[in-house]
Parts: structure tokens; C-alpha cells; sequence
């Protein structure tokens, strides 16, 4: 990957992407140079145009969805005690439906 990052950056510096040049950005930032690597990057990048690739793979970002308003203390309060409710609920149905398979 960070060769690809290397060839990014000589292309925003508006620089040529040849193996020399991918070299020097690897060892400027102390990754060990693989010859057949930069060798394979650089003809694979012959022919493309590099901005149409940016834009064409450039996903759009999603909007956050509108925060909801806030609940007053009594509001939570009387959330958390139906949630519990609903809870009990569903385990007393499941313990009797366990039960049921029981007795057939």
C-alpha cells in the first residue's frame, strides 16, 4: 500500500512517477525499497490517468442524520421502566413456552 501512497504523492507534487522518484519517497519515509514492486507499480500506472481514477473511485459521503430533540429526566424515567417491563415480558414468555415443550 504504501507504494501506491508514494505514487499519490508524486503525482499531487505534480512529479513523475519513474521508479527513481518512488524510490526516493520510500526511503524518505524508511520503507525497504522491493525493486520488482516499484518496477510493477510503475508500468501498471503507464496509460492512467491518475485524477480520473481519484474522482471515478471517490465514494460521495453520507449526511448525518438530524439529531433527535432531548428527553426530559421524567421521559427517560419512564422509558427505562417500559423497557424493563417489556423485557420481563419476554422472558416469562419464553420460560412458558419452555415449559410447554415440556408437557407436550
Amino acid at each position: 500500500m504504501e507504494y501506491v501512497y508514494a505514487a499519490m504523492i508524486l503525482h499531487e507534487a505534480k512529479k513523475e512517477i519513474n521508479e527513481a522518484n518512488l524510490k526516493n519517497v520510500l526511503k524518505a519515509a524508511g520503507v525497504t525499497v522491493d525493486e520488482a514492486r516499484i518496477k510493477a507499480l510503475v508500468s501498471s500506472l503507464e496509460g492512467v490517468d491518475i485524477e480520473e481514477a481519484i474522482s471515478s473511485a471517490s465514494m460521495p459521503v453520507a449526511q448525518a442524520p438530524a439529531a433527535a430533540p432531548a428527553a426530559s429526566a421524567s421521559d427517560h424515567k419512564a422509558s427505562g421502566e417500559s423497557k424493563k417491563e417489556e423485557k420481563k415480558e419476554e422472558t416469562d414468555e419464553s420460560a412458558l413456552e419452555g415449559l410447554g415443550a415440556l408437557f407436550g
